[in-house]
């Protein structure tokens, strides 16, 4: 008896230490810091210090140009996806060899979610910095839910084509993915997360929410002296 709890003791630590790897791995993934290295080898210069200090697609656009900035929102949005991804695949492999279950893996993929979007906005590698989390928001909704994430996308691109302000457009796709998430009836760990993550974005476009509400919030195509960046 006592051995078998042991064993199952060692089975536990062993689920941990695996499902620790995935969040540690989605994080990392989601801190590549896509825009501060595509700026250094475009321009040689630290996106940082420049317009919105953000490393996102949109600061990008701005300080660097069309094709740095799809390059970014590509990345981004990829990076998003893959920390997704990896739990949905490795999930799997863990519940023939440890303690794991099944009805644990959307709860994994929901800390997963949070990890990346941590990631792109205070990464490791640039002394906790970062964008906004947009683009690899919209990554990790694709891989969650591609429904969701094609209407959130919806909402995005209709706002920015009306208002050209890329600020509004991931504040209220933000919103949306809520809505979607509990119109489509998603699993709970997929609500809480689009609840817990869209709160994120919005907190991390304070700034941007006072500049709309002061109706000086810069639209796209102008050169402010201080950029919406909003990735």
């Amino acid at each position: 008896m006592t051995f078998i709890k042991a064993e199952g003791g060692g089975h536990m630590a062993g689920t941990g230490v695996a499902i620790a790897g995935l969040i540690l791995a989605a994080y990392l993934l989601g801190s590549i810091p896509t825009g501060y290295l595509i700026a250094k080898w475009v321009k040689g210069i630290d996106i940082r210090e420049y317009g919105s200090g953000g490393t996102g697609a949109t600061n990008v656009l701005r300080t660097v140009g069309k094709p740095a900035a799809a390059a970014v929102l590509l990345v981004d949005l990829v990076k998003g996806a893959l920390a997704i991804l990896l739990v949905k695949l490795a999930y799997p492999l863990l519940l023939s060899s440890t303690a794991a279950s099944p009805d644990w893996q959307p709860w994994i993929e929901a800390v997963a979610a949070l990890a990346a979007l941590l990631g792109h906005s205070r990464s490791i590698w640039l002394n906790f910095t970062g964008g906004k989390s947009a683009a690899s928001g919209l990554g990790i909704l694709l891989a969650m839910s591609w429904p969701v994430g094609l209407g959130a996308l919806a909402v995005f691109a209709a706002v920015v084509g009306v208002f050209r302000i890329v600020s509004l457009g991931s504040i209220l796709a933000a919103i949306a993915t809520i809505l979607l998430m509990i119109a489509m009836q998603q699993p709970v760990a997929y609500v809480g997360i689009a609840i817990a993550g869209g709160l994120y974005v919005i907190l991390r476009h304070r700034s941007n929410i006072e500049r709309l509400l002061a109706g000086t919030e810069p639209r796209l195509g102008s050169r402010p002296s201080e950029s919406s960046e909003s990735n």
